[in-house]
């Protein structure tokens, strides 16, 4: 089964996903896609980790996802990426110093094909920016239309689709197969 978690900042995403894996009872493997820029997102990542069960496995990987997906993913285990969000930005943002050999086109096309392929449960978190005004800044409104294609396309994949507002689930989207 796959799953997409979207919401807005602080909407109960990540908490939502976290629910779903403990509740598979499996094995969970957590893909961390932020880095530590500044003392805020410090703060930040440090929420997170407290909240996580000390045995579940962390990897952290901010641009190179579908090879940590490949490696993560298997029969009777479940993955958590969270989230899409921040591995989009830090692809587009080049202060973020994406690596020298990469592309994100080519990194979003290596995840899309990917999903498919991947055994066990994947829960996806990303946030839904198309609720707000268009942005001023050429790379924002770029940031906007990427991301918002992005969740389109996961949406299509994933057998489930959750959006979460005020730390409340609505199901968009359930297959009777997963």
């Amino acid at each position: 089964m796959k799953t997409l978690v979207l919401g807005g900042a602080r909407s109960g995403k990540s908490a939502y996903a976290e629910k779903l894996a403990t509740l598979s009872a499996l094995p969970v493997t957590y893909i961390a896609t932020a880095q530590i820029w500044d003392d805020e997102m410090r703060a930040r990542i440090r929420h997170h980790q407290q909240r996580r069960p000390a045995h579940w496995r962390l990897l952290e990987e901010p641009f190179h996802l579908a090879d940590a997906l490949r490696s993560a993913a298997a029969d009777g285990h479940c993955v958590i990426v969270d989230c899409l969000t921040l591995w989009l930005a830090q692809w587009l943002c080049p202060d973020c110093q994406p690596p020298a050999d990469g592309d994100w086109n080519r990194e979003r096309d290596a995840l899309i094909k990917r999903i498919p392929t991947l055994p066990g449960e994947i829960i996806f978190v990303s946030n839904e920016v198309g609720l707000g005004i268009v942005p001023l800044g050429e790379i924002n409104r770029r940031f906007q239309d990427e991301q918002g294609r992005l969740n389109q396309t996961l949406a299509a994949l994933c057998d489930r689709v959750v959006f979460m507002a005020a730390g409340l689930p609505m199901v968009l989207k359930e297959s009777a197969c997963g």
